[in-house]
């Protein structure tokens, strides 16, 4: 599993990896979660609270997934770790799971958030869905064809994009209203408040996005950890001061439920032209956001091709897997036009979860396999524990709270434990 497809190399280096994962991560989460948080939680300060535990919980992810990269440097992602960790079925199960919740929904997310926001500051014509729909399309071109190219301008677009949060953050901060003390919000429901981390978690669920490309990251063993880690303390921060500004930029009952939450925060402190502003950032990021998931679910169904689980006419023939790109942009066009965003980020929050905590099991199996000088894990047990027992609580609670959704999440594990039975009897 570890040779490289013909045409491909190791030509993505450590900068290039931490742009992946920022722009991965920044994303229509952030601009769009918090509404709905502050319409559950019920004040700015729980809601702030409940973005930095999900950048802890974050944190605690990437230095797990960096463990698991260092000892398996391959791309693939969860699809390869399960495989070697714990058993190729459950490999494949991770693939499938990759595929609907963990690439072709979130991409649908931030396609969909790219229209609410343009559509919140610009007169658009006609059915917005088509302007995402167009941004997918752009992207699958860009990644489709050469590695080089897409790679470059996705690079160009995050340093951008990230001087550009920075100046609007600023701004913000600025011109902040003075505080008036609020009337004491309802108690803090445990369910609500794990509802919220589902959402937040989507927001950061970026942090694992060069661990796809493994097998084109250069130094993989000491490039990939440290990827992930810089990249999610970089967005953590980030993350952190652009929700301080849109949470205390207006009255919370202006903000609770919104979608286009940072466009209502931006029009409150800075009028029209700030609000203008900051929709071509977040169009900006919204477009890295597609760009980054194009290039790297693809990855992981050329993989899963390359081992035979998966169809071979998508494994990689080049330096691209071309197939697999243009199949996930399809996937991702089709989520658009059938689902409203909000249930998007319920289902792939929910999903990826299960996915993820699955991952760093089997980093716990390999570890006592091998042996902890061959698999060291930071802050061994804490971090694994902190990831897994945060993870599987808000799951829970989420799963008992929006049935429908999470049985959704349920639907998609339980179809492809299906095919993997089926695929293995059928090699049998």
């Amino acid at each position: 599993m570890s040779e490289l497809p013909p045409g491909a190399s190791r030509r993505i280096g450590l900068a290039s990896a931490v742009f992946l994962v920022v722009a991965s991560m920044i994303g229509a989460g952030v601009f769009t979660s918090s509404g709905f948080a502050l319409a559950s939680l019920g004040s700015p300060e729980r809601v702030l609270l409940a973005w930095a535990l999900g950048g802890v919980v974050a944190t605690c992810g990437a230095l797990s997934y960096g463990a698991l990269a260092r000892a398996l440097p391959e791309s693939g992602g969860e699809y390869t770790f399960l495989a070697r960790t714990l058993h190729p079925a459950a490999g494949f199960v991770a693939g499938w799971i990759s595929l609907w919740a963990g690439f072709t929904s979130p991409i649908a997310v931030a396609a969909l958030g790219l229209q609410a926001y343009l559509g919140a500051s610009f007169e658009l014509g006609g059915d917005p869905r088509w302007l995402g729909s167009a941004v997918i399309a752009l992207a699958a071109v860009l990644h489709g064809v050469r590695l080089g190219p897409g790679l470059v301008s996705q690079n160009v677009a995050v340093v951008v994009k990230l001087a550009a949060l920075g100046v609007f953050c600023g701004l913000g901060l600025l011109a902040l209203p003075e505080r008036v003390p609020a009337a004491p919000a309802a108690p803090l429901e445990a369910g609500a408040l794990a509802v919220t981390l589902v959402w937040i978690s989507l927001a950061y669920s970026g942090w694992n996005a060069a661990v796809y490309l493994g097998g084109e990251v250069r130094e993989p063993e000491r490039n990939l950890p440290r990827a992930l880690l810089f990249g999610c303390l970089l967005v953590t921060a980030l993350y952190l001061l652009l929700n301080a500004v849109f949470l205390w930029s207006t009255e919370p009952a202006a903000l609770a439920g919104q979608e286009a939450v940072g466009a209502i925060a931006a029009e409150a402190l800075g009028g029209p032209g700030l609000k203008r502003f900051l929709t071509v950032i977040v169009a900006l990021a919204l477009y890295t956001s597609v760009s980054s998931m194009v290039m790297a679910g693809p990855r992981v169904y050329a993989r899963m091709a390359a081992d035979g689980v998966f169809p071979r006419f998508f494994a990689a023939r080049g330096e691209v897997p071309r197939a697999s790109v243009f199949l996930q942009a399809a996937l991702a066009i089709a989520a658009v036009w059938l689902a409203p965003l909000q249930a998007h980020l319920s289902y792939a929050g929910f999903t990826l979860g299960l996915s993820a905590s699955a991952a760093v099991v089997g980093l716990l199996v390999l570890r006592r396999r091998l042996g902890a000088a061959r698999v060291p894990i930071p802050g061994f047990p804490l971090v694994p524990a902190v990831y897994l027992g945060a993870t599987l609580y808000t799951s829970w609670f989420f799963a008992r709270l929006r049935v429908d959704l999470a049985l959704a999440g349920l639907v998609t594990v339980a179809v492809g434990v299906l095919f993997a039975l089926l695929l293995r009897r059928g090699k049998s």
